[in-house]
């Protein structure tokens, strides 16, 4: 029977839903190795395109043959199977969901994502859910810099269903995948946008402050024109796939005062007459902006050293 062409809608324990010209398959990967996918934690993800075939003999089933090309991918480095994890393939947009007190909003977390979101060209949004919780200004603050720089920021409650209005039209028609902490309230904002699909919400783990995981695995769904990708809540992300000497050109506010220090290849790490460092002792540069740099700096910098 001839090869068909498909997406990967969710995956488990190497059985994937391939949604094709036949409608929606289950599929398993022929061999050992998928082709395309040597090296990943994961070969396939959400979004993913791939080549299969039909089983005749099993109506509603196939084997997966390739996974095509990716026009990019949401990937963090998973220390445990020390390789690469995509979360989602093929995207238009990342939406960031944070929540600004249960659990706690964590900025650096969200610096992490939009720097891989920059790497691969994806363009990133911030959602800061759990807006009846209320804010803080150094969460104002850590918002306003983010908008700065031009990322859209979104505030929004699913409980009593504020702000998603501006959500939906920022998202309709794309596909999207949504990315944070457990608890922050993903799985919430899904279900008031496709009600029924995404049931399952976990509580916030009152004792440590953070959230359960409730989704598993990522989860891909049609949504008015477009697609919506739910995914596990992540407690750490590392990006993948950056040059520690290449990180500085992702830190957009450091461009103008990088022209100022003393070497023209400084890494604003460690080198003397850094201006970017002095820039964020100044204010010119927001601190906690610079001192998220530094660390993912040193863990990119770690992981190249180890790298056999």
């Amino acid at each position: 029977m001839n090869e068909s062409g498909g997406t990967i809608l969710y995956g488990a324990n190497n059985i994937f839903l391939v949604r094709g010209p036949e409608g929606i398959l289950q599929c398993r990967i022929k061999g050992k190795v998928l082709s395309g996918g040597k090296g990943d934690y994961n070969p396939l993800a959400a979004g993913d395109r791939v080549r299969y075939r039909p089983d005749p003999g099993n109506p509603g089933n196939g084997v997966l043959l390739e996974r095509e090309e990716r026009r990019n991918a949401l990937a963090r480095w998973n220390r445990k199977g020390r390789a690469p994890q995509t979360l989602a393939a093929n995207l238009d947009l990342v939406v960031c969901v944070a929540s600004p007190h249960s659990p706690p909003f964590r900025p650096r977390f969200l610096d992490r994502l939009l720097v891989a979101c920059d790497r691969e060209g994806i363009p990133g949004l911030v959602c800061l859910n759990k807006i009846d919780q209320g804010s803080a200004p150094w969460i104002d603050e850590r918002l306003e810099d983010f908008r700065a720089r031009g990322v859209p920021v979104l505030l929004a409650s699913a409980a009593e269903n504020r702000g998603l209005d501006i959500l939906r039209d920022r998202i309709r028609g794309k596909r999207a995948v949504f990315v944070g902490q457990s608890g922050v309230g993903k799985t919430s904002i899904l279900n008031r946008l496709l009600p029924g699909v995404w049931r399952k919400v976990g509580r916030v783990c009152e004792k440590y402050n953070r959230g359960s995981h409730t989704t598993v695995l990522a989860h891909l769904e049609e949504w008015e024109g477009g697609e919506l990708i739910d995914t596990p809540g992540v407690r750490e992300f590392e990006p993948h796939g950056i040059p520690p000497d290449e990180l500085r050109f992702l830190f957009q506010e450091f461009a103008g005062p990088s022209e100022r220090c003393a070497y023209p290849r400084c890494t604003h790490s460690h080198e003397p007459s850094c201006a970017v460092r002095e820039a964020a002792e100044s204010g010119e540069i927001l601190p906690d902006r610079y001192e998220s740099y530094l660390r993912i700096f040193d863990l990119l910098s770690l992981r190249e050293r180890r790298a056999p």
